[in-house]
């Protein structure tokens, strides 16, 4: 074994424990077929558990935040939904064929070096959602600990929380978060399973209270959305969903048997990913439809705002909800996170990764609470920029995928730089960014370059088609150029 080789298993060389109760030993090494095990019907539970979140009740109102009437947000809402989780679920099949993970399979196409750039941008995202969801934890359940105790967690005004329940907040969701990454795959799909249980229950409980306001009659109100909103919220929905989990997809289908469907791999994946975080994005949106104050308050802090009408008795369950639900998707973060890093060829074993991201999540957490001014306009500015490069990495990976459907994937090839990938994905994302507009001030500067100052302020930037575009131009730029240098190569696709 090379040094390269044992770097990538970080662990012995025996058949790693897959028990729930120690600590995974596989690193970024294909999974041998004598670990895999499960279903295709087991996915259905991590990706369920990581969209069954209150987080997801809030993007109902930010879509109506776009300008959409009701229905129209719900129709765009779940056509963004499903086609991102479609994209995941398609490259959730490469797990099962080749046993590594995601960013690992990227090789094929981009190179061994040349696959560093997209695990970057990889790496990237998962520790800025993590980040996300651990920071909504803290706003959320410190704003329910002051009604809980306000002499203990309130300031002197009584409404606002002190630093010291965030932080207490943040650190009880980090650690747990931290802890199940660290023992890996096998702890996550059993804690996932049981999360999903137990959080549907008290979400359930949550939506009967506030059954009550819920404006049924808002479905008849308003207005058809015109063509820019409309694609700007399936676009918009794109990111919140799907793209933000694409490059951690075959992460949790590796284990699974080299003979498991394809087709029931897509579907479950695909069912899990879009059926809860959809149930609670129509409650979003009825909820929201009458209530434009809620909407504003959301927007800051969205579980602390869903939190303010609901009875005393009932905060604690919804802040056990409420943290339950973020860690659940910040668990999968984590996880995939440490194995971008360890992609990227840094020489760490798999659970020491996870504790560096939970540094690093420790400090955007930081940044999140204490020092944006705006959560939704960072929140927004984060899902266009990442959104935009994962889609055009999306667009090659599934065009290597079809290319190699009867070969497979080239775990370790030869190759330093596959220009044409990192060629497509540079062009796309470039693209792709110059199309879309940020309420960020700071981020604005740097995206929206090929828009017009009018177009920006009108159907064109609110359409935000850059990560359209981006998975577009991407797709076709790499089917191309991959021809071509296959045209070059003897022996064809390598």
């Amino acid at each position: 074994m090379t040094q390269q080789q044992a770097r990538e298993r970080h662990g012995p060389t025996a058949g790693a424990n897959t028990s729930a109760g120690t600590v995974e030993r596989n690193g970024i090494n294909a999974v041998p077929e004598s670990e895999r095990h499960g279903t295709p019907r087991s996915l259905f539970w991590p990706w369920a558990a990581s969209g069954l979140s209150l987080l997801s009740v809030a993007y109902g109102i930010y879509l109506m935040g776009l300008g959409l009437s009701p229905w129209p947000a719900i129709v765009t809402g779940t056509l963004g939904y499903v086609l991102s989780f479609v994209l995941v679920g398609l490259v959730s099949v490469a797990g099962v064929r080749t046993g590594a993970p995601t960013m690992v399979i990227g090789r094929a196409s981009f190179g061994l070096q040349g696959n560093k750039l997209p695990t970057l941008f990889s790496y990237v995202s998962n520790v800025g959602w993590e980040t996300v969801l651990v920071a909504l934890s803290s706003l959320g359940g410190a704003a329910v600990l002051v009604r809980v105790a306000p002499g203990l967690f309130a300031r002197p005004d009584g409404r606002t929380p002190t630093t010291g329940a965030q932080a207490l907040c943040f650190v009880v969701t980090a650690v747990v978060v931290v802890v199940v990454g660290i023992y890996g795959h096998a702890l996550i799909m059993r804690v996932q399973k049981y999360l999903t249980a137990a959080i549907t229950a008290l979400t359930v409980v949550y939506m009967v209270l506030m059954a009550d306001r819920l404006d049924w009659s808002a479905l008849g109100d308003g207005r058809p959305a015109d063509l820019g909103r409309s694609v700007g919220g399936v676009v918009f929905a794109m990111t919140l969903l799907g793209l933000g989990w694409v490059n951690c997809a075959a992460d949790y289908s590796r284990y699974l048997p080299r003979t498991s469907s394809g087709r029931a791999v897509t579907g479950w994946t695909t069912l899990g990913g879009v059926l809860p975080p959809l149930v609670l994005l129509v409650f979003g949106v009825l909820l929201n439809a009458g209530n434009p104050k809620l909407a504003a308050a959301a927007a800051a802090d969205p579980v602390g705002a869903l939190a303010a009408q609901l009875p005393t008795w009932f905060l604690v369950p919804y802040l056990l909800t409420a943290i339950g639900g973020f860690a659940s998707g910040a668990i999968m973060d984590i996880y995939s996170s440490g194995m971008s890093m360890l992609a990227l060829g840094i020489p760490l074993r798999r659970h020491l990764a996870v504790l560096v991201d939970g540094v690093l999540m420790a400090f955007g957490g930081w940044y999140v609470l204490f020092v944006s001014p705006s959560f939704f306009a960072t929140f927004q500015a984060f899902l266009s920029v990442i959104g935009v490069a994962m889609a055009a990495w999306t667009a090659v990976f599934l065009v290597e995928q079809w290319r190699r459907r009867h070969t497979g994937f080239a775990l370790r090839t030869a190759r330093a730089l596959g220009w044409p990938a990192v060629l497509s994905l540079v062009a796309g994302t470039a693209v792709g960014l110059g199309l879309i507009t940020s309420a960020d001030p700071n981020i604005a500067k740097a995206v929206g370059f090929l828009l017009t100052d009018s177009a920006a302020r009108g159907t064109l930037g609110a359409m935000n088609l850059g990560v359209v575009v981006a998975l577009a131009v991407a797709g076709a730029l790499y089917a191309c150029t991959a021809a071509l240098a296959d045209r070059a190569t003897p022996g064809g696709v390598r």
